[in-house]
């Protein structure tokens, strides 16, 4: 069996490694060119793990380009893995490699379909989450199900644990599978559509935080969009409060040294960890 691999994040190079420590071999590797990697928030380049592995590396504008149709045609693959790429691949990318293209989503599929999948499970205080490893059809996070990942969501989870975890599922699924994807053992489960849902995209500007806002909604969102996330945020004047890390407060004084105090509909939250912009000095609390 030939695969390719197509990512322009660090989750995807892990699984790269993965599979490559498991003794697979990936004929093909597909990021971004580097002046657009440049411009993404998160983007990694696959150069050095390309070169160390002896992969081909094939960088490219959009994955539905012909320079890109004409690489995934000319390495001849059974199998693609697209994995942390926003771009949707469409019909004829999908259709090259004999087997079919793999996609790996951060929800228990079909829930949970579409963008932020971290930050919405955390907001929507879910007890678990987990991992979907899928055939890519035409669709968005619709396609046959080939295993799955469960993880536990913890009261205190935060994007930036439970992105770990995520990325740690990606690997474990790789391993579970990667015999049947070798040997064409391939087991498929259609999705129920009865049970989708799709969580919209976010954006930065989601993260801010209003008065009218309780201190429980305040304490998940802060949870919710730390790193790698932009982080939650409190306009004061013409200053910008980021928020890594709070807890709710009591209406005592704040220990010396606090980093910062809101007041909100119902109480009071304490950045912990926040950053005042402009100047983003990172401020910690002492107490």
């Amino acid at each position: 069996m030939r695969f390719g691999f197509v990512t322009c994040v660090e989750l995807g190079v892990r699984c790269i490694e993965e599979i490559c420590g498991l003794g697979g071999r990936l004929a093909l590797a597909v990021t971004l060119r580097d002046d657009l990697a440049r411009k993404k928030s998160g983007r990694v380049y696959l150069d050095e793990v390309c070169r160390v592995h002896g992969i081909e590396l094939v960088k490219i504008r959009h994955i539905n380009d012909p320079d890109s149709l004409a690489a995934v045609r000319g390495a001849a693959l059974d199998w693609l893995f697209i994995v942390g790429w926003s771009q949707i691949a469409g019909p004829e990318v999908l259709r090259v490699p004999r087997q079919g293209a793999l996609g790996m989503h951060p929800t228990l599929l079909p829930q949970g379909r579409g963008r932020a999948a971290i930050p919405w499970a955390i907001l929507k205080g879910l007890p678990e989450t987990g991992v979907t490893l899928f055939q890519l059809d035409e669709g968005v996070d619709s396609g046959p199900i080939i295993a799955q990942e469960v993880l536990a969501v913890g009261p205190d989870e935060t994007a930036s644990t439970l992105y770990e975890g995520v990325a740690d599922a990606h690997c474990c699924l790789i391993r579970r599978v990667w015999l049947d994807l070798v040997s064409g053992n391939v087991q498929r489960r259609i999705q129920d559509e009865s049970q989708a849902t799709v969580w919209p995209a976010r954006t930065p500007a989601d993260g801010e935080i209003k008065a009218d806002m309780t201190v429980a909604e305040v304490e998940r969102l802060v949870r919710a969009t730390t790193h790698p996330y932009p982080g939650a945020f409190w306009r004061s004047g013409s200053q910008t409060i980021r928020i890594w890390a709070g807890r709710p407060a009591s209406e005592v004084t704040t220990p010396a040294g606090a980093a910062y105090r809101l007041k909100l509909r119902d109480g009071l939250y304490e950045a912990v960890i926040c950053e005042i912009e402009p100047g983003a000095a990172t401020i910690r609390a002492t107490g």
